[in-house]
Parts: C-alpha cells; structure tokens; sequence
C-alpha cells in the first residue's frame, strides 16, 4: 500500500499531552484532531473516539513506556485503498517528545528574525497542522543564520506564526495574537492558556491583524508551539525582551491543573 503521507504529504498532525501521567486538554486535542481530518476529507473511522485515544495512550505510553510527562504528535495520513481518496482509509503513527512538564517554559529564550523571502497562506488549511514546504524552509534558513525559529508573514505583510507554533505579544495588561484569519495555527494548548487569563481577568487577550514593526514594540513575546512546548522570546534583531509577567501567567494556569 502507497503511504501517501510520504509521498503527497497527505496528512494532518495533532499533538496530545501527557503531565505527571495523565492525558491532560484531551477533548480539545481529539475534537481538533477530527477537525483537521473534516477539512483534508478524510475518512474517519468509527473507532476514532475520545475513548480510543484515552486507551491508546494509557496503554502504549503512559503505562507501557512509563512516560510520565511529554507531547505526543500523533500524525494521521491516508491510505490508497478506496474507490476515491475520500473514500480512502486511513492509518496513523506517533512519536513522544518527553519533557519534564508540558506546561513549563523551556529555560533557554529563544531568538527570532522575521523572514521575508517566502510567506504563508491565510486559508482554511494554514491553521491546521498539514504538511508545509514553508516550514521546511523556515527550520533551514533559521539554522543556516544561528537562530531558533523565523517569523511567518502572511500575502498581507502581517506577522501569521513562527513555523513551529504561534506568537502572543504582551504590551501592558494586554497580550496580542495574531488571528486565526491572517494564517496562525489553531492550538489547543494555547487556547487553554488564553482561556485560563481570560476568565481570570489576569490579562485582556485581543485577537489583531499585527504588522511586522508591532514585533518590536512587545514587552514580552511568548511561542506556543503544541508540537515543541512553550518558549519565551528574548531577542529578535537588536531588540531584546523580558520573560518576566509571562513566567508568571504560565506558573499560574500551570498551577490550576
């Protein structure tokens, strides 16, 4: 059988997290996770539920493995099986980042550049996690120049994403974040984290159209990335920042779980 994963990038991502042995934000993980598959037009099997998931990971990892705390990025790709592709069945197949929690920053602060020779599209298939030349691209042009990770513009010239994950721009009480419409991917991880500040009045989220200079006003820059972890920003060109209000919202929606 033709994995067309391999050979048409015919295929979603979704990452599923583990802390201190247990699956934490699986429902928003699973219900993205079918999601994502809806909109490539994938055929989802009827044992693809929450429960499923639940076992698999118990089972296989937690239990089996003895991973107590990482990301699982759990890759779906379809078969050549059917009549037509979207008849098609589908297989899938994880690896296991372990980390000592999910939800901490990582110690080392990262630094960023924009990147203007390519950008990426703001459709319906730029939020989901699907295979992407740009962030091949983007992963190579950051190593080639010592630095971590590249900032995506979109066609409009506005910031959209880093290539592993989304960026949320702190100034004051209010922390920025590109929306879903001008290409940022949709993430579980951070939607709880926005959530978890939002209803506990700890900082006004808005949802902006960010052009590229607004990069360099931010007091504080923080990368969510469900597939890596959660990074702080400490420089971008000549511009270096803090990562001292955003430990402390991190600590504490770390600390409700």
């Amino acid at each position: 059988m033709k994995n067309r994963a391999f050979l048409s990038g015919d295929a979603v991502k979704v990452s599923f997290f583990v802390r201190n042995a247990k699956l934490i934000m699986d429902e928003e993980c699973y219900f993205f996770l079918m999601a994502s598959m809806r909109k490539m037009r994938m055929n989802i099997p009827l044992s693809y539920t929450l429960e499923f998931f639940q076992s698999l990971f118990r089972k296989d990892i937690i239990e089996g493995s003895g991973i107590e705390n990482g990301i699982i990025n759990f890759l779906v790709f379809r078969n050549t099986d059917g009549v037509t592709l979207s008849k098609s069945s589908v297989s899938y197949y994880y690896e296991v980042l372990e980390m000592s929690d999910v939800l901490a920053i990582h110690e080392r602060p990262l630094e960023l550049d924009l990147i203007k020779e390519i950008n990426v599209n703001n459709n319906l298939l730029s939020n989901i996690r699907v295979h992407s030349a740009e962030n091949i691209y983007g992963e190579i042009y950051a190593q080639e120049n010592d630095l971590d990770d590249v900032i995506f513009l979109n066609p409009n010239k506005r910031i959209a994403r880093a290539s592993s994950g989304n960026l949320l721009f702190l100034e004051g009480n209010v922390i920025k974040i590109p929306k879903q419409a001008e290409g940022a991917y949709i993430s579980p991880l951070m939607e709880n984290f926005v959530t978890f500040l939002h209803k506990n009045n700890l900082a006004d989220i808005q949802e902006h159209e960010i052009i590229a200079f607004e990069s360099q006003k931010a007091e504080e820059i923080l990368l969510i990335s469900d597939e890596k972890g959660i990074f702080s920003v400490g420089k971008i060109r000549n511009k270096t920042f803090e990562n001292i209000r955003f430990s402390e919202l991190v600590k504490s929606w770390r600390e409700s779980f």
